[in-house]
């Protein structure tokens, strides 16, 4: 049965579309986070795995926010490897322990995806006339935030 919530079929679509974008997205770096998570070495071994295993946590839940809300717009959450790889804007990056390079390219992640939510939010209020997944993003880009700054702080 189709969502009658007071947007348009066509919007809809266009907003399930960025959201499974972004499902993508949260995909890849939750891997990588859990990746990083199993590999990483070093003095601050202990410090760096429980950091990863917290932001992989938190990740899952977004993973599983975003799923669901697009279950909400009356459309199916686009979940296959197949899909993920096809439609996210992060690259998978070669092995690495180093700890520096993980916590750059995890950086790198946060705010990647930072700047495609604030890029959308007002496409996804003014032209697709749902404040509703537009508040919701933006509840997301703000736990990146977070997320992004306990990673620069990090690393200074």
């Amino acid at each position: 049965m189709k969502a009658n919530i007071g947007i348009s079929p066509e919007h809809l679509q266009s907003v399930a579309t960025l959201l499974n974008t972004l499902l993508s997205d949260e995909t890849v770096l939750y891997m990588k986070t859990r990746n990083y998570h199993w590999n990483i070495e070093g003095d601050n071994f202990i410090e760096l795995h429980k950091l990863y295993e917290s932001q992989y946590k938190e990740l899952e839940e977004i993973i599983d926010e975003i799923a669901e809300r697009i279950r909400y717009l009356g459309h199916y959450a686009e979940a296959r490897l197949k899909d993920f790889l096809k439609t996210t804007h992060l690259a998978e990056e070669d092995y690495t322990s180093d700890q520096k390079v993980q916590l750059r390219n995890l950086l790198s992640d946060h705010e990647s995806i930072i700047i495609y939510i604030r890029k959308e939010i007002d496409t996804i209020s003014e032209e697709y006339k749902d404040a509703g997944t537009a508040d919701f993003v933006t509840g997301v880009m703000e736990q990146h935030e977070k997320i992004a700054w306990f990673i620069r702080s990090y690393l200074n």
